[in-house]
């Protein structure tokens, strides 16, 4: 393999692990402030958001269990999963004319509206509509960057002395979007931490500001182009949409690589044929979803009803019990992620291991 060859391969690794953790950036960081976004929005001061943290004190003494007066977390959650999901169910049914530049930027611009309508919201219904906004470029570009992945080879061949996976575009990007998770969760826990960088909750997500970007120059940049990926022309139109191939077109056409007409396709599937491309999956989709039910169940369900004293909870106040437990914890979905370039689990496993996470709930 050639030089030239090789460096585009490991340039190709590096801009889906980055597509990863910044694809789901946004969505971590909103799950993180979850708590922050909820209590800032029912203060009296209006401008209690842009001071430092609500509480730096730890709780001496816990006593009996109490209701929180605030909303619950899960209101975050909600507006953190739910409009993935429906982008997730439908888009993929139409959005195969859309060039993946244009779907590139959409996701770069929602994720950076996001950061800025929550930072300067003035009640909790602009914040949440802020959180829905990075939901929707989490679930767009979740599914964008997975479908560009096939445009790439499986494998990318490179000097890789200990043989592993991380040849696999797929690889990379489920080792970014754990990296995301690590990162996001992180760096919101420090900057907002008052024994560290003590910011508000405000000028946290201006900082993060950076991420999107990063995101944007990736693609542009990094990403090395392909001849099956449609590209747009800004100054002509017809470039804005991607063209329609029948399959038998293409497969009696042979473009060689120094004859191609810089011309990219996408299939002509009915809706019942996509529909019929569904059946096979379910077997994987249905203990998926039951993992990350069970994941945000905890994480932004039960969790916020969890608190320590200062002797049990490290000396943190109760915001930083929440920010620290969702960087811990995303620091084991950073390792689980990464561990598909070391580990190839057996097939039941795909079903033993949703019923583990089920079972942190007791």
């Amino acid at each position: 393999m050639g030089v030239e060859k090789r460096e585009n391969n490991v340039r190709d690794l590096i801009a889906f692990w980055i597509f990863g953790l910044a694809n789901n950036f946004a969505y971590v960081i909103m799950l993180s402030a979850a708590d922050d976004i909820i209590k800032s929005q029912h203060k009296h001061n209006p401008q209690h958001n842009n001071k430092t943290n609500i509480s730096n004190k730890c709780i001496e003494n816990i006593g009996n269990p109490r209701c929180e007066k605030y909303m619950s977390t899960g209101a975050v959650l909600l507006a953190d999963i739910l409009p993935a999901m429906v982008i997730k169910y439908t888009m993929p049914f139409f959005m195969n004319r859309i060039p993946f530049g244009f779907r590139h930027l959409l996701v770069c611009l929602l994720q950076a509206s996001s950061y800025l309508v929550v930072a300067f919201s003035p009640n909790i219904q602009i914040s949440l509509f802020g959180v829905v906004l990075a939901a929707l470029g989490s679930g767009l570009g979740e599914i964008c960057y997975l479908a560009l992945s096939s445009h790439y080879s499986k494998f990318l061949k490179f000097f890789d002395p200990l043989n592993l996976n991380f040849r696999s575009t797929i690889a990379s990007w489920s080792s970014g979007t754990g990296g995301a998770g690590i990162s996001g969760a992180l760096a919101y826990a420090i900057l907002t931490e008052p024994k560290f960088f003590d910011m508000s909750p405000r000028n946290a997500l201006l900082v993060m500001l950076i991420v999107p970007i990063i995101f944007a120059i990736t693609y542009w940049s990094l990403l090395t182009p392909v001849l099956t990926v449609h590209r747009i022309n800004f100054f002509k139109i017809s470039t804005w949409i991607v063209p329609v191939q029948n399959i038998k077109e293409k497969e009696n056409l042979k473009i060689e690589e120094e004859e191609y007409d810089g011309k990219a396709y996408t299939h002509n599937f009915t809706f019942r044929d996509k529909l019929k491309i569904i059946y096979p999956l379910l077997k994987y989709m249905v203990p998926l979803s039951f993992v990350y039910f069970a994941e945000y169940l905890i994480n932004s369900g039960l969790h916020q009803l969890m608190h320590f004293d200062c002797s049990h909870g490290f000396g943190l106040s109760l915001e930083s019990q929440f920010r620290w437990y969702m960087a811990l914890y995303q620091s084991g979905v950073f390792f689980s992620r990464t561990s598909v370039a070391f580990l190839k689990l057996p097939s039941f496993a795909l079903y033993f291991l949703p019923f583990l996470q089920a079972c942190r709930k007791n």
